[in-house]
């Protein structure tokens, strides 16, 4: 019975109603245990008339089993699969351990899951209910709520029933920022309604009173306390016990319930406890394994504990927990020995392995083999958390020291991937405790360095990798010289090249190392290049470091070498080398390649950041409307703080407040972590954003910093901003410093983008035909490569320049130019900037013209672009991660937005 809760009510009411028109609905249901939750998911699931209703809860005990809490959900619905493309059926078969396969990527599943949930609502809305959601699974919980961040068109309602948050602020549940229902405590009346229903005694007037206050309006309380009690103590006042905490009172008296049930009816709940699928053949044959009759069932079913039907399922999620909680140690492992031995080990290993484990006491070397043995299994099905917490309970069972710390180290290694540094930690601890050969030592420090790095971005972290590739040098070179490579990566990071006797250590050492024992491949190439930056200048590196990028660029086509060398680690090492040495073509495939990589793979762990890299890259071709869209579709994949391209883009449009804004977040944050090249990037953009208003003060000071650096990329990109503001602001000497060093290393780089700002740059520090002819130069070489916002600026300052020596009609010709790209590249300040010089020369400068994509949004531009080349909804949702419904919906408001009624018009339009 659901008293009261009007309000709750109609919540389930307006997300089912939406959902039978065709708009999907999360529902995020929060409470203390006991508070309602399970029967505001039972009120949905009976109000959702004509829906289709599944359903999964979290279980504690099986949180390590990867995808369990998804297969509940999906299990029903998999005679859908495949209606699915290829890719995702594999991901979701090898996730639920259908299929042999490589491990799918987590995000791929999601998107798996995502389509057969809308193949499903084709035929009738769907209704999904997840009890005691807090439990789920990472796995299950990180893709159902990838699920739940893109259900849009297709006619899906999610409801998740979650305990209260943690008071830890940074232990977030991974469904933050979806429609939340909070329940609260029963009003007095409504308390004393539900009480009266489970009472069937005279109550003393104290006793409701004291069970109402203590309740605190807890459903499950109300109904639960008075069977605490015999009825005459209810009715005459005494022996109420003391008050606990209501979810643990609740937990005592379902275990009080459940004692008082027959010894087989006992271990029977003991064993449903035990067994995370609700498989109702498995309980069976653990039953009579336990030689329990099929008739101890019924008591557990009169006591409104459990019930046995296609799925075994416990009648309050509390019960399992209490039920498991109140066993003794040796009933627990009796139950999971009869789980493992009615577990067949050909269809589910998995399973019967971890049973087997929990049933051993002490120590099993068989057991622990096995379970490492599986470790593999499990990361392919549930990636690295799955395999770690195989290997953390092969570690338990270990008896020998040496083979303990062997384990630890690689349940360490997957800990760490699974994103639980803290526990990785803990395990290299276990691991260390035994005496290790030299080899295991050193994996052992670099796995801590590596954990440093991650968590700290710590400027000793350097060190540490350098520490590691020392010892590394005589017992594997080619894992020295990778470590050595990581080390000047992390210097890059956390201090500025050539700045701190640290990064000139590492460089020094890498030096000294061995050469390969093999042909140089990538990391051999890049490593020597960067050593060379390092130690010998700027200019010395070009040749090797261009040598570097030319191998990669084979290494990935030649797919003899794909396995030899993990090229792919290395791709946005490589592409700020490409910005350090101006080669706007080799960026800007390497930056294409790293996305279309990882949408080709399905990895979204990788994804956002490779778009938020090309976005970055196409904000200096001039294509800030695409590279709006990059930014959009990186944070709905997966929402983060600032990007760099957020910073970059307001910029480069002149948003003076937003960009103060996110160059005091992205500063603060990368403070706090270390990283000193995000703070020269922050300065950088910070630079282009005082340059493009004219407060040519604000950008000399803010592009000192960067110039001075050696950080790889915006060191050399800020030095022509410098130079700009000092010549404006009256600094020359400034301005012929920055301008030697500029000169040097475009120089020494060659390329069109390179020389091009080299000439605008030199311009603005010379006089008559000189600075005439310079300018002309940057123009010509500007429009020879793919930077089109530096063309502009270039139209620009030669405008300027000609509007001073009294070139009006000259002055407005470049003025016009520069205006017209600006404009239509979204540049708005440097745009308002040339719009004033045109109109100093006596020109009105023209409006850009409205065009009908400018009523799109970022999502809609970017499916559009997609949709234009002729790829199909199924096709473009597998790229974006959305649903084909979903893309199909953003195209109707396309369509209504560009007044169209088909695709081939799409295709026909000039998108921008």
């Amino acid at each position: 019975m659901l008293l009261g809760r009007r309000a709750e009510r109609k919540a389930i009411e307006r997300l089912l109603a939406d959902v039978r028109s065709r708009r999907s609905g999360v529902l995020v249901v929060r409470g203390e245990a006991g508070i309602g939750k399970t029967a505001l998911l039972e009120y949905a699931r009976g109000a959702a008339s004509g829906f289709r209703v599944e359903r999964a809860a979290g279980v504690e005990s099986e949180m390590e089993f990867a995808f369990a809490g998804l297969h509940q959900l999906c299990a029903p619905l998999l005679d859908r699969l495949g209606a699915l493309p290829e890719p995702q059926q594999a991901a979701l078969g090898v996730a639920f351990g259908l299929r042999a396969g490589d491990p799918p990527d987590r995000f791929l599943v999601g998107l798996a899951s995502l389509n057969l949930l809308a193949e499903v609502s084709e035929e009738r809305p769907l209704l999904c209910l997840v009890d005691d959601a807090q439990w789920l699974d990472a796995a299950s919980a990180q893709t159902l709520a990838f699920v739940a961040r893109r259900v849009d068109a297709e006619r899906v309602a999610l409801v998740l029933a979650l305990r209260d948050r943690s008071p830890d602020p940074s232990d977030a549940h991974p469904f933050a920022g979806q429609l939340e229902l909070g329940l609260d405590g029963l009003g007095e009346a409504d308390a004393q309604a539900l009480l009266a229903t489970g009472v069937r005694t005279p109550l003393d007037e104290r006793i409701r009173d004291r069970i109402i206050a203590e309740a605190r309006g807890n459903p499950l309380a109300l109904l639960e306390l008075p069977r605490s009690a015999e009825p005459a103590k209810l009715a005459g006042g005494f022996g109420l016990p003391d008050a606990l905490s209501v979810p643990r009172r609740i937990e005592k008296s379902f275990q009080r319930r459940s004692r008082s049930l027959p010894a087989e009816t006992q271990l029977l709940l003991l064993v449903a406890a035990a067994e995370p699928l609700g498989d109702t053949a498995l309980l069976r044959g653990a039953a009579d394994y336990l030689g329990i009759d099929a008739e101890a069932a019924a008591p557990a079913k009169a006591a409104e504990l459990l019930e046995i039907g296609a799925r075994v399922r416990f009648l309050h999620p509390l019960v399992r927990s209490a039920v498991y909680r109140a066993a003794a140690l040796s009933d627990r492992r009796r139950a999971h020995r009869a789980l493992a031995a009615a577990t067949d080990p050909q269809a589910d290993p998995d399973h019967r392995a971890w049973h087997r484990a929990q049933a051993t006491l002490g120590v099993d070397e068989t057991i622990a083999v096995e379970l490492e043995r599986l470790a593999g299994r499990a990361w392919t099905r549930g990636g690295p958390a799955a395999a770690a917490a195989f290997l953390e309970q092969a570690v338990v069972l270990t008896p020998e020291r040496a083979d303990r710390a062997r384990r630890a180290l690689a349940a360490a290694h997957a800990t760490h991937q699974a994103g639980a540094s803290e526990a990785a930690l803990e395990l290299l601890t276990v691991a260390s405790a035994v005496p290790l050969d030299p080899l295991g030592h050193v994996r052992v420090e670099l796995l801590r360095a590596q954990i440093a790095f991650d968590t700290t971005r710590s400027s000793d972290v350097p060190g540490m990798l350098l520490d590691a590739a020392k010892t590394l040098v005589p017992l594997d070179v080619a894992m020295a010289r990778q470590t050595y490579l990581q080390a000047l990566e992390a210097a890059v990071v956390t201090g500025s090249f050539g700045r701190g006797r640290r990064v000139l250590e590492v460089a020094e050492a890498a030096r000294a190392a061995p050469t390969p024992p093999h042909p140089p491949g990538v990391v051999d190439l890049l490593l020597d290049g960067l050593v060379t930056r390092a130690t010998q200048g700027y200019e010395a590196s070009v040749p090797s470091l261009r040598r570097a990028l030319e191998a990669l660029g084979n290494h990935d086509r030649d797919p003899r070498t794909a396995a030899a060398d993990d090229s792919r680690r290395w791709l946005w090492l490589a592409s700020r080398v490409a910005v350090a040495l101006f080669d706007d073509e080799t960026v800007h495939e390497l930056a294409g390649r790293r996305v279309r990589l990882a949408r080709e793979a399905g990895t979204l762990s990788e994804l956002p950041a490779a778009l938020d890299y090309f976005a970055v890259v196409l904000v200096h071709t001039g294509e800030l409307a695409h590279a709006a869209e990059l930014v959009a579709e990186a944070t709905a994949i997966q929402p983060a703080a600032v990007t760099i391209t957020e910073i970059m883009l307001a910029a480069w449009r002149g948003r003076q407040a937003k960009t103060s804004e996110l160059y005091a977040a992205m500063v603060q944050d990368a403070t706090r972590r270390g990283e000193s090249a995000v703070v020269t990037v922050a300065q950088y953009t910070l630079a282009v954003l005082h340059n493009g208003l004219g407060d040519y003060r604000a950008a000399f000071d803010a592009a000192a910093g960067p110039s001075d650096s050696d950080e790889l990329e915006h060191s050399n990109l800020a030095l022509p901003e410098l130079i700009e503001a000092a010549v404006r602001a009256g600094e020359p000497a400034p301005a012929a410093a920055a301008l030697e060093l500029l000169s040097s290393r475009t120089r020494a780089s060659g390329t069109q983008w390179a020389l091009g700002l080299e000439a605008r740059s030199r311009a603005l520090t010379c006089t008559g035909p000189t600075a005439e002819a310079l300018y002309r130069e940057a123009i010509e070489r500007f429009d020879c490569c793919r930077m089109v916002t530096h063309l502009a600026r270039a139209h620009l300052v030669y405008g300027e320049w000609l509007r001073r020596e009294g070139r009006r009609q000259a002055a407005r010709e470049q003025l016009r130019t520069a205006h017209e790209l600006l404009s239509g590249m979204g540049a708005e300040a440097f745009a308002a900037r040339a719009a004033r010089e045109l109109r100093a020369t006596g020109e009105r400068p023209h409006k850009p013209t409205a065009r009908p994509a400018d009523a799109l949004t970022a999502q809609e531009l970017h499916i559009a672009r997609r949709v234009a080349t002729g790829a199909t909804s199924k096709e473009v949702g597998a790229q974006l991660f959305l649903s084909p419904r979903t893309i199909d919906a953003h195209l109707r408001n396309i369509f209504r937005k560009l007044d169209l009624t088909s695709r081939r018009q799409l295709r026909d339009m000039q998108l921008p």
